[in-house]
């Protein structure tokens, strides 16, 4: 093993690294729209039950196998079962944080560049003009690669610094500049005038959606999407705890952190999103539409019309490209581990090799908005970015997580797995109930959304 493995400096700098890693722009626009399309308050408290039943266990399992084994995830893998096909989730993992970059990182581009609009007054104030910018922000290729490229290189500088002087330093730094930023937005957009129905859309439960099993899926995914699991990156973390840290309460405060971030972000969008009307007349606002129409699209003709929109706005896409920039460095720090493990390259090495392989990648990504043959790939139907994410985050995710559970849970062994979690000490769960959950609950869970995604 390298010296270039690196350890976190203390416990509150990996609960920050690990939270940062876990939180992401899908916490900042994915969870308010999957409220808007579930049922509101319902889906939230599917939402709270799958976070705590299903994807906890396996946030603690992660985390357990990294400080256990001491390596990540392909490496982590072998040493607890160096016989037999388990080793391929740690390859699965290494490979989907990487191909996961790929295409981040270009969205995370686009949140660069309309920080830049924010500033400089540049956002439109109508429907029509808010999605004609956008267009031309997502088709413009030259500029979009280099935004990619310029994020991916701040990404890199960051992970090459190493652990304590990269990753967490620059926790410490990004994820309470997140929250304060979070607290600030979400207090500004509950005092906007109309925001009282959007806090009313985003409260009032709709308890006749509970039952609804599209809603429970999309709440299950949610919440596994939301914590970033399947992907090594939390393997990756563990594993440069030292042993005697604990991680039952890290991991407790982790999930905690992550939730809060996201239900906050709940009290941005929806507020604000229905003031739209307030300001502009003929704006409206769908509470019900995702990605990046929603917060390229929509939430932009708030900021231009809104007294003090320029700084509101600003001060948004600066906590997009913050939540952006804490995910990425995680992404690229699973395969850079691998590569340090496995291969015994120094640190510098693995991240310029990992990064310049995950740019290149990119470019498909990026030309698949402005036209020609990754912008339509008949064989899938959609374009080469719609690929990655079908693939990666949608297919690759959860039968990672799903994997990883079953690994835990049956070739580790709930008990061999429960000695380890006793090293903590006595505490909440305990082996016995963590055992159950991540043996039976989670992959089970897990099984059930895959099937009624891909099957149904």
């Amino acid at each position: 093993m390298t010296n270039d493995r690196g350890s976190w400096g203390s416990r509150p700098g990996f609960i920050l690294a690990a939270t940062g890693s876990a939180v992401g722009l899908g916490n900042i626009w994915g969870f308010p729209t999957q409220v808007g399309q579930g049922g509101g308050a319902a889906f939230v408290l599917i939402y709270l039950i799958a976070v705590i039943f299903i994807c906890a266990p396996i946030l603690l399992g992660e985390v357990l196998v990294g400080r256990y084994a001491q390596l990540g995830p392909a490496g982590a893998v072998r040493r607890i079962s160096p016989s037999g096909p388990w080793w391929v989730i740690g390859l699965l993992a290494v490979a989907a944080g990487t191909f996961i970059l790929s295409f981040y990182a270009v969205i995370a581009g686009w949140t660069v560049q309309y920080l830049w609009l924010a500033v400089t007054d540049g956002l439109a104030a109508d429907a029509e003009g808010s999605g004609a910018l956008f267009g031309a922000v997502s088709a413009n290729p030259i500029r979009n690669v280099l935004f990619t490229g310029l994020f991916l290189v701040a990404t890199a500088w960051c992970v090459n610094r190493g652990i304590r002087r990269g990753i967490e330093a620059a926790s410490r730094l990004m994820m309470p500049l997140l929250f304060v930023l979070l607290l600030i937005l979400a207090i500004r957009s509950v005092t906007l005038p109309g925001a009282a129905e959007g806090l009313a859309y985003y409260l009032r439960p709709d308890l006749s959606q509970a039952l609804n099993p599209e809603i429970i899926g999309a709440a299950v995914g949610q919440a596994f999407f939301s914590l970033s699991l399947g992907m090594g990156a939390l393997i990756t973390y563990g594993s440069y705890l030292h042993r005697s840290h604990a991680v039952r309460s890290a991991s407790i405060a982790i999930v905690g952190i992550d939730t809060t971030i996201a239900l906050l972000a709940g009290f941005i969008i929806f507020p604000a999103g229905f003031s739209i009307a307030s300001f502009s007349s003929g704006s409206t606002f769908d509470p019900t539409a995702g990605g990046p129409g929603l917060i390229f699209a929509v939430l932009p003709q708030l900021f231009a019309t809104l007294p003090g929109g320029l700084l509101f706005g600003a001060a948004f896409f600066l906590l997009l490209s913050v939540a952006a920039f804490t995910s990425t460095i995680s992404l690229l720090e699973v395969p850079v581990a691998h590569a340090i493990d496995q291969w015994r390259w120094p640190r510098s090495k693995a991240v310029l090799a990992v990064a310049a392989f995950t740019f290149a990648f990119s470019i498909p990504s990026v030309l698949s908005f402005s036209g020609g043959f990754f912008s339509e790939l008949p064989a899938v139907g959609g374009t080469f970015f719609d690929l990655m994410v079908n693939v990666w985050n949608e297919g690759a995710l959860p039968l990672g997580g799903m994997l990883i559970s079953l690994f835990i849970g049956w070739r580790w062994g709930a008990r061999f797995a429960g000695d380890e979690l006793r090293r903590d000490g006595p505490g909440f769960p305990s082996p016995a109930l963590w055992g159950f959950l991540i043996r039976f609950v989670s992959p089970a869970a897990i099984f059930l959304l895959i099937v009624s995604r891909f099957v149904l």
